[in-house]
Parts: C-alpha cells; sequence; structure tokens
C-alpha cells in the first residue's frame, strides 16, 4: 500500500479537528512541560505545573534551590533527576537573559545542537522545544509516530534522527502543519492506535496495513 505522509495528516486532521498544541499559557511553560512530561503522563505534569504556578517565570524559577524546585514537581516523578535538567537548562536559557525572539533568530540546527548539549534534554524534548517554543517547523519522531507508522505499513529507519528526517524531507517547511501533525499522532495514539488497537472506526483505516509488534 502506498502511503503518503501528507495524507495521513489530511485524514487525521479532518477526523480531530485542530488541536491547539502546545497546552501551556507561555512559551517558557511549554519548555518546563517539555522536561516534566519525561517518563510520565501529562496528568502528572499537570499537578506539577499547577504547583510551580506561582513560579512559573525565569526570574522566579532561577531564585528557587534545587530543594524547593524538586519538592514543587514531586508529582512528575523522578523530581531530582528533573530538577537537575531544569536547572541545567535554566543555565543555557540565562546565557540569551532569557531572551526568547533572541533564540528564535538562530539558525534551527545549530539551535537542536545546543539544547541536545544541555544535561537531559534528548532528541524528542529537544524538537518539541523546536517546534513549540521556537517556532521551529521540526518532526517530533516519538513513539507514537513510529507505531502508528508501522502499523500503517511504512518500514521506518531505525534512528530517531534518521525518521525525524524522512518525515521532514517529504512534506512543505509549514510550521502550522508540524505543529497539528505531533498533537494529532498524540491524539491518534490515544484514541485508537492504542498499544492494542481499536480499528473499528479509525480515519486511517483505508490506508492501513495493521501490521502488529
Amino acid at each position: 500500500m502506498v502511503h503518503d505522509y501528507q495524507i495521513i495528516y489530511e485524514k487525521l486532521y479532518r477526523y480531530y479537528g485542530p488541536q491547539g498544541w502546545w497546552p501551556a499559557k507561555t512559551a517558557f511553560e511549554m519548555m518546563i512541560g517539555a522536561i516534566l512530561v519525561q517518563n510520565t503522563s501529562w496528568r502528572n505534569v499537570e499537578k506539577a505545573l499547577s504547583n510551580l504556578k506561582p513560579f512559573l517565570s525565569p526570574a522566579k524559577i532561577e531564585k528557587l534551590s534545587f530543594d524547593e524546585l524538586a519538592e514543587l514537581i514531586r508529582p512528575s516523578g523522578f523530581f531530582k533527576m528533573k530538577a537537575q535538567r531544569i536547572k541545567a537548562f535554566m543555565e543555557w536559557l540565562k546565557a540569551y537573559e532569557y531572551d526568547l525572539s533572541q533564540i528564535k533568530m538562530k539558525d534551527c540546527n545549530e539551535l537542536r545542537d545546543e539544547l541536545l548539549a544541555v544535561k537531559g534534554i534528548g532528541s524528542e524534548t529537544a524538537d518539541v522545544i523546536l517546534l513549540y517554543a521556537f517556532d521551529q517547523p521540526v518532526f517530533v519522531a516519538d513513539a507514537y509516530a513510529r507505531r502508528i507508522f508501522f502499523r500503517l505499513g511504512i518500514n521506518l529507519p531505525k534512528s530517531y534522527d534518521s525518521f525525524r528526517l524522512e518525515v521532514e524531507r517529504a512534506l512543505p517547511r509549514d510550521l502550522a502543519m508540524f505543529n497539528e501533525f505531533h498533537a494529532l499522532l498524540v491524539e491518534h495514539a490515544k484514541e485508537h492506535c492504542k498499544k492494542a488497537p481499536i480499528c473499528d472506526g479509525c480515519p486511517l483505516a483505508s490506508i492501513c496495513d495493521r501490521r502488529l509488534g
């Protein structure tokens, strides 16, 4: 079966509609949420963000001690490790005087390399920050996307970056599309393409090979 990433996107968009991601009031909150969501559910992140609400600005987060920050984000799990990662990220952000407009002017690949050099920021976290905080049209090649595309019948590269680049090359550099595509794939993985798939009513059923594994 022939597959086209644009067709997949359009079918998901028609079915689910615009998702309005990332769920955050500010770009800074978005970036903190991207670190907190590592290895946990968004429900737990919401609890941690609720605790952080009075401190959700760079200046206020910076003033928190490590122990204070760790206790506030405890609901997200791995809270000491994530506190270390947030502190490391804050050091990187401080080098730009917390000026996101300055960061947005940088070359995407250079910016991605800088993010990956921050302790605890991996490829997926870097890409969601690039996409939702710094307005870079990148594809988030997460486990949900891999699961869905594999089941559709697409033979995927094994590495994260090869997978990401394959999708990016196949689509126009449209920020709004990449923004929605990631959110739509997450929604689809939760509604239909679960670990145990619910194929009845699936908007991708007509183009799916239904591969399992």
